[in-house]
């Protein structure tokens, strides 16, 4: 059961006699400058303009390269590029608990953010409960039984091997301290045990604690390092005494405070969204949900997971991703390996992004702060990057990235070249404004970002063959064909970022500036092309292979998360979906999770609930993490947006009501969800068609509105005053004019009323 506050994640892991409480800080990580003078960020020290030249005059030549032969031209091999740790385990013994017990449960509340195991044992009730407080920065552990004097442990704190360890006994606790071997990054950790009834005695081995026959037992536990982002050094003030200020306020406060700061904060963030899809409580675990759906479930089972589902993906967003911290890599927070799958870094190809495709629309927007916060921090060592590899102007990173500021690329031929990737994360700056029309945010902080991505896209674009159209060579289709010139998503993705620009830029009266932009995409290659068997081209020639099932869909970007294919296009929708059939429904959770927002987006609704069925069975784990396999979060994250994205769209200038809401979950209702406009929306269907749906807006203008399911008759109502809003417009999309801060209900018209 994984818990945590952003910074900080614990995985409750629900022993009985034993229980390994596994812990993680997001900042604890080996490689980056501290490991050796071979670090340089992936940064050469020579200029790679001229191998690039080389690599883009041999494409023109021949059309297309191998990833092995470009890799040894412009691939690098990282070096002490680092993995994200484990910072160890709270081991806890309860002597005397050994055998069977009764009525066990584990149990993870995702309204409260605590998890707690259960179960009784000789006549006696024992609970424990595990919370992550974002409020006082500490894990909390609160061990009770409901006869007096039934709590009796061993508590030890445990660290990996790859790092020197000091035990220090604190008064009523224990401090681990000490630096990673790899890049001598200071660590600090402690726990404090506040004990009611029985006595607190230290134990054999040093750092140890023994608690004998106790009522109940708080245990407060706090990590730091001594990370910065800044670069270049990223090192920030010692951990010791930040963590012992932490453990130290902590303790001023009683269990009850701490639970209810905690309960508080999480809850102001997790209660905004409520959804039913038609579910109903069941007696079985998650587990056993997970494994007899959806053919073993009732319809209200099944409706229940794929709820369930919904809200654990935000949960998640909330436990990995808060102010203060680094933004959820690979697995969120959690990780208990020293060598985790890809580093358990950030991936920037999609993975990063797909991280945070449920914050603005499902009401978490505060999360984002983290990724932005990283963002920033790579722009200097990314103008590098740009220079080195390009002699360009602005900033660019590639496919991966840590937490050492690495902009450069790596020798793993098919996953190594993306320098795209600056212009998909600009794209979530530039989301954050439009769901929210933060002026400030714009002007501040989204457009400079924005800008220095295009300044690079400005210098590093090439004229095609024709002289005319505008091309991004050398070009990759992530993990799948050859090296080519003007590859589908890299052209989109340069398409969305200049499009992007030059809309901020009108809305911050920089005419000029929008105006060479608009230069610019007038010979920008789209990267829309409509193929031989009616499927969208993933390269500029029509190579496509119909049999080809490989589970990347890059160059469907232009559908989702970009919106230059459209509603209104309808050849081109049709050629997406001609791709993503012949491509088929399966692939890593990731991928799955992409797949149900693709079909969303075509307004198919019962193929994009069959993807989500799909990862719910075939990538989905039984505590209901992604799998990739193994664990990678992305998917949860990926395929909650998904969700979001069958009952709200609202890309381009109109809010699409329900666009996709497939037969399965034909009555239901949605509170809470966010639509672009700083438009909050609820609404309520049955039987497929919508009834009501209510609209809090925080910004003056008009609302537009699309739902095919009014069949016409419907009006518009300020609430509270239930007076008639004029509405113009005709067929599905209608508009009014609303005030900031008001609310507004549109309903159907009952025969009754008529």
């Amino acid at each position: 059961m994984p818990i945590g506050n952003g910074a900080m994640g614990a995985a409750v892991q629900g022993g009985v006699a034993q229980e390994t409480l596994q812990y993680n800080e997001k900042t604890l990580w080996t490689g980056g400058p501290g490991a050796g003078d071979a670090y340089d960020y992936g940064i050469p020290d020579q200029s790679y303009t001229d191998r690039l030249a080389r690599v883009r005059k041999l494409l023109r030549e021949k059309g297309a390269l191998s990833p092995e032969t470009v890799v040894k031209s412009l691939g690098r091999k990282a070096q002490h590029y680092g993995h994200y740790q484990s910072f160890g385990a709270l081991q806890l013994s309860y002597p005397g608990l050994d055998g069977a017990v009764e009525d066990y449960r584990r149990h993870l509340d995702l309204q409260d953010g605590i998890a707690s195991v259960s179960f009784r044992k000789d006549g006696v009730q024992y609970r424990r409960e595990y919370f992550v407080s974002y409020p006082d920065q500490v894990i909390v552990m609160r061990l009770s039984a409901d006869h007096p004097g039934k709590i009796s442990l061993q508590a030890a704190l445990n660290v990996p091997d790859n790092r020197s360890v000091k035990r220090q006994w604190r008064e009523a606790g224990t401090r681990v301290s000490g630096a990673l071997e790899d890049n001598q990054l200071a660590y600090a950790g402690e726990f404090h045990i506040e004990h009611t009834g029985g006595k607190l005695v230290r134990a054999e081995k040093k750092g140890s604690w023994t608690v004998e026959q106790a009522d109940s037992v708080v245990i407060r536990l706090s990590a730091a390092t001594g990370y910065a982002l800044q670069y270049p050094d990223y090192q920030g003030k010692p951990p010791a005494p930040k963590v012992g200020a932490v453990i130290a306020a902590a303790v001023e406060k009683k269990y009850d405070a701490l639970l209810t700061r905690h309960r508080a904060d999480h809850r102001a963030l997790f209660e905004r969204v409520a959804l039913d899809l038609g579910q109903s409580p069941s007696d079985k675990t998650t587990p056993m949900l997970l494994a007899d759906y959806p053919s073993n479930n009732t319809p209200a089972e099944n409706r229940l997971l794929e709820a369930l589902y919904f809200q654990f993906g935000r949960y998640l967003l909330i436990a990995s991703s808060r102010d203060g911290s680094l933004p959820a890599n690979l697995q969120g927070v959690w990780n208990h390996s020293k060598t985790p799958p890809w580093n358990a870094d950030y991936h920037v190809n999609i993975n990063l992004q797909m991280n945070y495709w449920p914050a603005e629309v499902t009401n978490l927007s505060e999360t984002t702060g983290p990724l932005f916060d990283f963002v920033d921090a790579l722009v200097e060592p990314g103008r590098r990057s740009a220079e080195q590899f390009y002699g360009a102007d602005g900033w660019t990173l590639f496919l991966n990235t840590n937490i050492w500021g690495f902009v450069g690329v790596i020798d793993w031929p098919t996953a190594f070249w993306q320098p795209e990737a600056g212009a998909w994360l600009a794209q979530h700056y530039y989301e954050h404004y439009l769901f929210n029309r933060d002026r400030e945010f714009l002007e501040n902080r989204a457009y400079p970002i924005m800008q220095g991505a295009t300044e690079f896209w400005l210098d590093a674009l090439v004229a095609g063959p024709d002289g005319e159209a505008l091309l991004v060579s050398p070009s990759y289709s992530p993990e799948h064909g050859d090296f080519t010139e003007g590859a589908a998503m890299s052209q989109q993705l340069v398409w969305d970022l200049l499009n992007n620009t030059r809309a901020a830029a009108l809305e911050l009266d920089e005419r000029a500036y929008a105006k060479k932009l608009s230069g610019v995409l007038e010979r920008l290659d789209p990267g829309l092309r409509v193929g031989s068997w009616g499927q969208l081209q993933e390269w500029r020639a029509d190579l496509d292979d119909p049999e080809n099932t490989h589970r990347h869909v890059s160059h469907l970007f232009a559908l989702h998360p970009g919106r230059q294919i459209t509603a209104e296009q309808e050849a081109l929708l049709a050629a997406a979906k001609t791709t993503l059939n012949a491509r088929g429904d399966g692939g890593t959770g990731w991928a799955q999770a992409w797949k149900v927002n693709l079909w969303a987006r075509m307004k198919e609704g019962n193929r994009a609930h069959k993807v989500l069925a799909d990862q719910l069975q075939d990538s989905t784990l039984p505590n209901l993490w992604d799998t990739h396999p193994p664990f990678q979060i992305d998917g949860n994250f990926g395929a909650t947006a998904g969700i979001a994205e069958m009952l709200l769209q609202s890309h381009g200038e109109t809010i699409h009501l329900l666009p996709a809401l497939p037969d399965a979950w034909a009555t239901g209702s949605v509170s809470g969800l966010r639509a672009r406009g700083d438009v909050t929306v609820s609404m309520a269907w049955q039987d497929g068609q919508l009834q009501s749906a209510d609209f809090i807006v925080g910004v003056d203008g008009p609302v537009r509105l699309r739902s095919d399911l009014f069949r016409e008759n419907f009006r518009v109502q300020h609430l509270p005053t239930r007076k008639v809003v004029v509405v113009s417009g005709e067929g599905a999309v209608r508009q009014w004019s609303a005030q900031a801060g008001h609310r507004y209900r549109v309903e159907r018209i009952v025969q009754s009323d008529e």
